[in-house]
């Protein structure tokens, strides 16, 4: 499946951004009243500079660095990923969930924000897809003529099974 095609894309707000001369107090406030994990930072044109995640802001933590005169552009993650609409949906959850990243913006042909899908965007799809695709194969399976046979062949052995140890305790005398 495309990205664009993915139910979480369509219904989402749009992407939370910033720009790199904005504080990481300004972020971090965002990022708490929105619930958000991360924020994409781009410049005039919406083109995508970066991002800070919640770990870019234990690090910034650790360093005992004033936020409010800390620039976003000086602790935001510039090595990142980003994905196109017409990109497929499960390659981008294999290179999220072997590269060790959960946020993945969207970009247009210029580089310009347009979205963003977090791991669990893509989790919450691929559980619905699986089970989709395991109700289909137990319903193909026990519609074949042989899957039926011996579905009612194990069926029949255990009845008389189940009987015999039950006629076991009754006397005929």
């Amino acid at each position: 499946m495309k990205i664009k095609d993915r139910p979480e894309f369509a219904g989402k707000p749009q992407a939370f951004s910033l720009r790199g001369e904005e504080t990481v107090a300004t972020a971090v406030t965002t990022m708490v009243e929105r619930n958000i994990g991360s924020v994409v930072i781009v410049d005039a044109d919406m083109k995508v500079q970066g991002i800070v995640t919640e770990r870019d802001i234990l690090r910034f933590v650790a360093e005992n660095l004033d936020p409010k005169a800390t620039p976003l552009s000086s602790v935001m993650s510039t090595e990142m990923k980003t994905a196109r609409l017409d990109d497929d949906d499960m390659e981008w959850l294999q290179h999220m969930s072997q590269e060790r990243f959960r946020h993945l913006p969207i970009v247009d042909d210029q580089g310009r924000l347009i979205g963003l899908l977090s791991q669990g965007d893509f989790v919450a799809q691929t559980w619905e897809d699986l089970l989709q695709s395991i109700r289909k194969k137990t319903q193909a399976t026990f519609r074949q003529p042989t899957t039926q046979v011996v579905g009612a062949l194990v069926l029949y052995t255990f009845a008389i099974i189940v009987m015999s140890r039950f006629w076991q305790g009754f006397s005929f005398r």
